[in-house]
């Protein structure tokens, strides 16, 4: 909790912090001290007020009750006081006395409209303890408030980013029970696992529109939120463009320019020695704030906590927006390069599970590296061309190169012996997409309809090469560096890489979100027409190789039911969906072309709304088919399929004052069915923990001396469960258990906002495997110290 300096925690009045979609908080401060009504302002939002005690000393506050925005209790609060409010950013305001014999002029109150957050950079506001927000981008759908929509989302805020230090989204995913990561087949991309089903680093969305978000590494320091939607969602998304996301999507969204003028500096230090300096800049211009700018820079670099590691970041974005009255535009352009030196890498293994080296041993080669570089940019627009009638578009571009020496070891015998081949791959992608549409709010008696409709599309190119090493013998657990390998064998490697495969998504979509009784009842029912097209081309000549050209269905039902207006009961039958496979060359049809995978997914549960402490729990059933050969006919065809069956809970807000918490579990059954062998016939699929436990909790002191700053402490505990390599499940990886601490303190140095953060990660400093997902094994990374200082200017 954010509070005035000189104010004991033991003496702040309750203030109810309950916010609407419209921002407004509802305030009940009653007339006393104006060091107690400050108090109770910034326990109700959250927003830290700075002022010396002399100045407050025996002045009186009339209070405030009702319900309005923040800035506007603040001023009524001081109203007749003497005193005036200056905002520092959206998060800090200092309280001063006016100048001697001047007029006190107040801040100008935002009158705010109550239709919600419909544009395309108006968010669903933060929950109360301001880890999580009250809803996220459901797709096609737009902004909606979680309680709204037949679906499970949870979107992480900037403030949760900021306090955990988190560098990558998988930093920030690390907060979710459905949620697990490792590193992606053979290379260091980010790869994630949503209820027991892969999502991958390309298939994630910025701001609602695929292709434009780096491919393997994304970098926080562009984004407001990190919205995770849990559950199959081809309808509301569209299929992803590599054919993951089955389980669930994420959804980053930009940064803008809010009202108060923000600049702010941050320096960072993480063990061993890398060394971090980011900027964050936001401005409004015109006559009505209309216009906005937001820039973020960044740069880090240096040696990681696991031995002989290196990575650096360059990263810059530009977030451009403009909202009139009936139009709202948003241009976002940014580009990072990451780059990893002697990266530890994925370890791939024989009839057995290696134990796991200690925590921080590197079995990387020196020589080995990669480096990626992102280049994109989106534009999106809204134009009401009615009050209830709005058209919207976005379009967006990506280009992509990647250059490595890639060397993960192959271990074959119990004491860590094996091999380790160099692999080198250069690749390039461009990717464009797309999407236009138009929403409608309207009444027929007593219903209400939210329509949409729209059509999106999406053309990615990949040009790669590639080049293999010698095969040269190395251990696990006393990895020796060795010369670069001599080439053995290469193709695409002179001049530009050449394209090896072109995909084309393009999909047409509508629905319609019926409301009774003053949306106490909503259904939803849509549907949207995909299709898959994927070319291969021979790298040598160029000649097409492969052409997979297919259609599918996807549609949508949902129901949400608020008996009371605390809890929202949901259900949905949803589908995902994927590319379909061709038959091997080993099978007797080999190069049949099959329709795109579509899996489906049932889900009910419920969610709690209790103003400061909120939760969900749901149950889920989701069937991902999968394709076996017969023994005896060797027909290859679309007949296994691993079901998934789960319960999910989750739990956040701020229960206690000063006390926040955000966290819950996952239990999941993950059976292979109709595979084709006794063997592996009702087996848990590999790599899909059956538990997964996630609790974070802060604590603001509240003992300390009234001339103390804001001193916060906080814990986090991550535990899943064990994990099986194999389809046989004769090879498994035991559970582990990750504990994490920190603490931040808030102050303010010549009357700006400092604020320093410490966290260790991994405090016990335990060697793990971390994921077994994809046959391979990701090592969880070792004790880590991490230390930052923001100022605001």
């Amino acid at each position: 909790m954010l509070i005035a300096p000189g104010l004991l925690l033991s003496h702040v009045p309750v203030a109810t912090a309950q916010t609407n979609p419209a921002g407004a908080v509802s305030f009940a401060i009653a007339p006393q001290s104006v060091d107690g009504a400050l108090a109770a302002f910034a326990a109700a939002t959250r927003i830290q007020v700075l002022s010396p005690g002399a100045v407050t000393q025996g002045v009186n506050s009339p209070g405030v009750s009702g319900s309005m925005s923040a800035r506007e209790g603040l001023n009524r609060l001081l109203s007749g006081t003497g005193l005036v409010a200056r905002f520092l950013n959206t998060e800090t305001v200092t309280v001063e006395r006016a100048a001697a014999g001047g007029a006190i002029q107040l801040d100008p109150v935002q009158i705010e409209g109550s239709g919600g957050a419909t544009g395309p950079g108006a968010l669903p506001p933060a929950y109360a303890g301001g880890q999580v927000a009250r809803g996220g981008r459901i797709g096609a759908l737009g902004n909606q408030d979680a309680m709204d929509v037949p679906f499970s989302v949870t979107g992480y805020t900037a403030e949760t980013i900021r306090n955990q230090q988190a560098d990558t989204i998988a930093d920030v995913l690390a907060n979710d029970p459905a949620v697990r990561s490792g590193l992606g087949y053979g290379n260091f991309a980010e790869s994630f696992v949503i209820r027991g089903f892969q999502l991958m680093g390309e298939d994630l969305s910025i701001d609602g529109l695929y292709g434009t978000a780096p491919r393997q590494i994304v970098a926080t320091n562009m984004f407001e939120r990190v919205e995770v939607l849990k559950g199959a969602n081809a309808f509301l998304n569209g299929a992803a463009p590599s054919g993951s996301g089955i389980g669930g999507g994420v959804n980053l969204v930009p940064k803008r320019a809010e009202d108060e003028p923000l600049t702010r500096l941050t320096a960072s230090y993480a063990m061993d020695s890398r060394f971090g300096l980011s900027a964050d800049v936001g401005r409004r211009f015109g006559d009505a704030n209309q216009f906005g700018v937001r820039v973020n820079a960044a740069v880090r670099g240096g040696e990681t906590a696991i031995d002989d590691e290196e990575r650096t970041l360059k990263l810059g974005s530009l977030a451009l927006d403009y909202r009139g009255e009936r139009t709202r535009v948003t241009l976002d352009v940014g580009t990072q390069t990451q780059r990893v030196e002697q990266g530890r890498p994925v370890v791939y293994f024989g009839s057995f599970v290696p134990a796991v080296p200690s925590a921080s041993q590197n079995y990387a080669q020196p020589w080995s590296y990669s480096q990626m570089r992102d280049t994109f940019g989106q534009i999106r627009a809204e134009y009401d061309i009615l009050p209830n009638l709005t058209a919207y578009g976005a379009f967006g571009l990506r280009s992509m190169r990647e250059d490595g020496d890639y060397a993960s070891p192959t271990v074959t015998r119990v004491d860590g012996s094996g091999t380790v081949r160099r692999l080198t791959v250069p690749r390039e992608d461009f990717t464009s997409t797309g999407q236009a549409g138009i929403r409608a709010d309207l009444h027929t008696g007593p219903i209400r309809h939210q329509l949409n409709a729209g059509a999106s599309a999406l053309r990615t190119t990949n040009n790669n090469g590639f080049e293999f090493g010698t095969t040269t013998t190395i251990n696990l657990y006393s990895m020796v560096g060795f010369p670069r390998p001599a080439t053995t064998s290469s193709s695409g490697m002179v001049g530009d890489p050449p394209k090896v495969s072109e995909s084309v998504l393009r999909s047409v979509y509508a629905s319609d979100t019926l409301s009774i009784l003053d949306d106490r009842v909503m259904v939803t029912a849509g549907l949207r027409q995909q299709n898959i097209q994927v070319r291969g081309f021979n790298r040598a000549n160029g000649a097409r190789t492969s052409d997979y050209d297919q259609s599918a269905l996807t549609p949508v039902v949902g129901l949400v039911v608020k008996p009371i207006e605390e809890l929202s009961l949901y259900a949905n039958r949803i589908e995902g969906l994927a590319q379909g496979p061709t038959a091997p060359s080993t099978a007797a049809n080999s190069g049949e072309i099959f329709e795109p995978y579509r899996s489906v997914q049932y889900e009910v549960g419920g969610k709690l709304d209790f103003g400061s402490f909120g939760g969900s729990l749901s149950l889920f059933q989701t069937t991902q088919p999968s394709g076996v050969t017969d023994a005896f006919t060797r027909i290859y065809s679309v007949s296994g399929e691993q079901r998934n069956r789960g319960i999910e809970l989750m739990l956040y807000g701020e229960p206690v004052q000063g006390v926040r918490l955000l966290g819950g579990a996952t239990f999941i059954d993950p059976e292979m069915t109709d595979t084709g062998s006794a063997a592996t016939e009702g087996k848990d699929a590999v790599g899909v923990p059956r538990h997964q436990f996630n609790a974070n909790v802060e604590w603001d002191l509240p003992f300390l001396p009234a001339s103390f700053p804001t001193v916060t402490l906080t814990g986090r505990v991550i535990h899943t469960g064990s994990q099986y390599l194999n389809t046989a499940n004769t090879l498994k990886i035991p559970s582990w258990t990750r504990f994490d601490v920190g603490a931040r303190m808030v102050t303010d140095i010549r009357n700006r906002p400092v604020t320093v953060r410490a966290a260790v990660e991994n405090v016990t400093d335990k060697a793990y495997w971390a994921s077994a997902y994809g046959g391979y094994l990701s090592q969880g990374a070792p004790l880590t110290a991490k230390l930052s200082l923001s100022v605001d200017f």
